[in-house]
């Protein structure tokens, strides 16, 4: 069915209508033992509306094709519509552009074989278990590769249409000394197959799973140490929400009011970017352009991110932050690549990879369980301590505080970003942590 013949019945049906189609095929290989455990293959295609009638929004999706889908999408829009309380903020977005032109899409890394893939992912997972004999076993071994084509048009002349592919490299190993057993998980990911690293990152979660025997706790007390990368991401994901303005509507953030004023470490500078990450697309769930917002900038708040709706009620213009997590869920408001930007002050990051003594915080346990409204937090957390060339893995103990005193206190950031799916980090020097153990 035409695109001509989609909007005459649309328009038939409503004041404004929106319609999101996706088609996305996934594949996920997993390795255990020397051999291929699993392949499976999923497609997906569908079609999901959005109608505005009377000041009702309805949402509505369908798997069905052509005459049948467009018929179901009325028919179960029908139904709810008379549900649906009106509300005058909502709208759809206005023409917009231009989109951005991104290397997202590797037509290469579809086209190599399976047996390839196979072949890699086993080779990374035997390289896993052989790497040291305290090694028992390995979980989670996977390749995911995903290819993904959204198209969005709406009643007020948007048209998107973009695609792009996923590929990442998972893998766990559990290691065994005495009675002590511990495990390491770790993923990489990226646009293009070519450009995952399987022998790097399987010495990267062996050695680490190795260096974690023998942990133990460490004295109570206020420590200045490293985050990494990984371990700055978790935090970033427990601090994302206070900039939605969603969430500055219902007033669940510490961030309200506070625009122009100082309240993170002179060293950071934060950016949500609809280009950055795993989630990086040329447009946002609604159509509307991805675009780079700077939140922080040298420690000073700027402002909240806002999807169409959320940006009506409060008077603002979309940031280009509405996100989809599939054909079945309406657009939400939500961040998209959201990260530390390490060429803050003019310059580049500092080399904080260089031997140093204190604590490494490498992974933080319970992050769920952290108010994401106060930005109270208290966390297990594991890592090493430095030390005069030796480094001790610690275990067992608990990090506590607060996320908005945490990124105050940060006092230099390292050169090293990395993408760790939807939120970025390069490693943080921390003042202040405060650490709960024996």
């Amino acid at each position: 069915m035409n695109a001509d013949v989609w909007a005459e019945r649309m328009a038939e049906a409503f004041d404004a209508y929106e319609i999101c189609f996706v088609k996305e095929k996934v594949k996920k290989y997993e390795a255990a033992d020397g051999e291929l455990l699993s392949l499976e293959v999923k497609e997906e295609e569908g079609v999901a509306l959005r109608g505005l009638k009377d000041g009702r929004m309805v949402f509505s999706y369908s798997y069905e094709e052509g005459e049948k889908g467009m018929a179901a999408l009325l028919e179960n829009a029908r139904i709810v519509m008379p549900l649906l309380e009106k509300d005058r903020f909502h709208r759809l977005p206005e023409k917009g552009g231009p989109y951005s032109d991104l290397d997202i899409y590797d037509e290469d890394g579809l086209r190599i074989d399976k047996e390839e893939k196979i072949s890699s992912l086993i080779e990374m997972e035997s390289a896993i278990r052989g790497f040291d004999s305290r090694i028992k076993t390995t979980r989670s071994c996977e390749l995911h590769e995903s290819a993904l084509e959204v198209r969005v048009a709406n009643s007020n002349g948007v048209k998107a249409d973009g695609r792009k592919t996923t590929y990442a490299l998972s893998g766990m190993a559990v290691a065994n000394e005495g009675t002590d057993e511990v495990s390491w998980y770790d993923w990489v990911w990226s646009p293009r197959y070519a450009e995952l690293n399987a022998p790097f990152l399987a010495r990267r979660i062996a050695e680490k799973s190795i260096s974690f025997l023998s942990g133990r706790m460490l004295d109570t007390g206020m420590y200045t140490g490293l985050l990494t990368p990984a371990c700055a991401c978790q935090v970033l994901e427990m601090l994302s929400p206070s900039f939605l303005g969603e969430n500055l509507y219902k007033n669940k953030t510490r961030l309200k009011e506070k625009t122009g004023t100082r309240l993170f470490s002179d060293c950071l500078t934060i950016v949500d970017s609809g280009t950055r990450g795993i989630g990086a697309f040329p447009f946002d769930g609604e159509g509307v352009p991805s675009q780079e917002n700077v939140l922080v900038r040298d420690g000073v708040f700027e402002g909240f991110l806002y999807d169409t709706y959320y940006g009506n009620v409060l008077g603002k213009a979309s940031t280009g932050n509405s996100s989809r997590s599939g054909i079945k869920d309406p657009p939400r408001c939500a961040t998209r690549g959201f990260y530390i930007d390490p060429g803050t002050n003019g310059g580049k990051g500092e080399d904080l990879t260089r031997p140093y003594n204190g604590v490494v915080v490498e992974e933080l346990i319970g992050t769920h369980t952290a108010n994401t409204v106060t930005g109270d937090f208290s966390v297990g957390a594991v890592g090493h301590y430095h030390s005069q060339g030796t480094r001790v893995p610690f275990k067992g103990v608990i990090l506590s505080g607060n996320l908005f005193d945490l990124l105050s206190s940060v006092r230099a950031i390292g050169d090293d970003l990395v993408f760790h799916g939807s939120y970025g980090s390069p490693t943080l020097l921390v003042e202040g942590l405060k650490i709960s153990g024996k």
